[in-house]
């Protein structure tokens, strides 16, 4: 009796077979009651047609001498039932032989008329055959019938209980044993459809759509060691070969081969600071320095910051920044605007041009990344945002895939959020959206250059 099953079908069948009593002992009582007040009028009716048939006796010859009682003493006896005919002085005219033998059962009384004058009583004692037994025959049988009634009813409770039961403790059983089977690690165990009610179903769904979400951040780790191994190993190797032929004498340290051993370990540094930013994103919510601040100053500063790698690589950068006040971290916004142009600019051929843009919508502050670059496939498009995630023309290009998935942990931080929208061979747009604040200090600082 400790399974769910058992006790889902203990309460089901202990409120079932109580919804039947109480339904039973309420049709006892009120058909009781019927029974009663039926076989009350009729006994009221028997006595009252004694009582005119004595009435008709008496008329015939005036008196209570020489009438003819039998007609109202076969009347009662065929009805299962004694009677005693009374004068008006209450002395007894005449009575049926066993009526003193049944002074203990019910009794009824009539007045005798004439016309309209009072000449008698007749009272009339209901013995246990005749009406009184078909009263204690009717009694029974009602009685038997809502006994058998209630016995099917608590039979079909019982069969109803034990289905309801079984059909919900079966998918609770398999959501559990799947549960417990991905608990010890067999990754792919799910409950798939389950014959069950609403709640239970989206239960199941729910808890494969985990365990699929659970399998893709496995699988993301797993990609992110074989991403981070195969980016390391070339500039380790690169290291590696530079200093053995450096120290076997094989090479002369010149300021060529210094500056690519140095380009190697700025990559390596390049790696371990994304790393960095991507922990650091995790906790920025908690160590948000949030104030007033200009959205535009926070993108200028970026792209200043930028500007020599752009001139470098022979990318332009259009910048139409509008003052749009906002309440955040400069320093982590600046991370985003600054994750955003890096991404814009990695993907971009020289001779092309990244537009950087800021203004309001509504009550939002936007700023909006734009290149020329090759596009991303639709395909692609839902996984940008994700981390150590990397589209397929993207081998070419160094990185982690940890640049996107930084600013959307940031922007997400500060209340806001951060969309891509791409077409393939048509650039790509990335879209900050931002609550706007109004600042209590002085006029927001803005731009608008080109």
């Amino acid at each position: 009796m400790n399974s769910l099953g058992s006790r889902l079908a203990l309460s089901f069948i202990t409120v079932a077979l109580a919804a039947v009593a109480l339904l039973a002992g309420l049709t006892v009582v009120f058909a009781s009651a019927d029974v009663s007040s039926l076989v009350s009028r009729q006994r009221t009716q028997l006595t009252s047609a004694v009582a005119a048939a004595a009435g008709s006796g008496w008329a015939l010859h005036r008196s209570w001498a020489g009438a003819d009682l039998e007609p109202a003493l076969d009347l009662a006896l065929h009805a299962g039932a004694v009677t005693q005919i009374r004068d008006m002085g209450g002395s007894v005219v005449a009575a049926s032989p066993a009526f003193a033998a049944h002074r203990g059962q019910p009794q009824f009384r009539a007045e005798i008329t004439a016309g309209s004058k009072r000449v008698g009583e007749a009272v009339v004692r209901f013995t246990g055959s005749g009406l009184g037994g078909r009263d204690a025959t009717l009694r029974s049988a009602l009685l038997r019938a809502i006994a058998a009634a209630a016995g099917l009813a608590a039979l079909l409770a019982l069969l109803t209980g034990l289905a309801m039961a079984r059909r919900l403790s079966r998918p609770v059983a398999r959501i559990i044993s799947v549960t417990r089977a991905m608990g010890g690690g067999m990754r792919s165990a799910r409950v798939g459809q389950v014959r069950a009610p609403d709640e239970l179903s989206e239960l199941g769904a729910a808890l494969d759509q985990m365990a699929d979400m659970l399998d893709r951040q496995e699988q993301l780790r797993r990609d992110m060691v074989a991403d981070l191994a195969h980016e390391l190993r070339t500039p380790i190797a690169v290291l590696q070969a530079g200093h053995e032929s450096l120290i076997d004498g094989v090479a002369e340290p010149t300021p060529a081969q210094l500056v690519s051993l140095h380009d190697e370990v700025l990559r390596l540094a390049r790696m371990v600071d994304d790393l960095q930013a991507l922990a650091a994103a995790d906790a920025a919510a908690l160590h948000l320095d949030l104030r007033p601040y200009d959205l535009a100053a926070v993108a200028e500063s970026a792209a200043d910051s930028l500007a020599s790698r752009f001139e470098h690589a022979g990318i332009g950068l259009q910048r139409v920044l509008v003052s749009v006040a906002i309440l955040g971290d400069p320093r982590w916004l600046h991370q985003v605007v600054t994750n955003l142009l890096t991404n814009a600019l990695k993907f971009s051929a020289a001779g092309t041009t990244v537009s950087i843009e800021v203004s309001k919508d509504g009550q939002d502050g936007i700023l909006r990344v734009t290149d020329q670059g090759p596009g991303i496939a639709p395909a692609e498009l839902p996984h940008v945002f994700e981390r150590f995630w990397r589209g397929r023309d993207a081998g070419r290009i160094s990185g982690s895939g940890i640049g996107l998935a930084v600013a959307a942990e940031l922007a997400a931080a500060h209340g806001g959020e951060l969309m891509a929208a791409s077409e393939p061979g048509r650039g790509t747009q990335m879209t900050l959206r931002l609550p706007a604040r109004t600042s209590p200090g002085g006029p927001a600082r803005g731009a608008d250059s080109t």
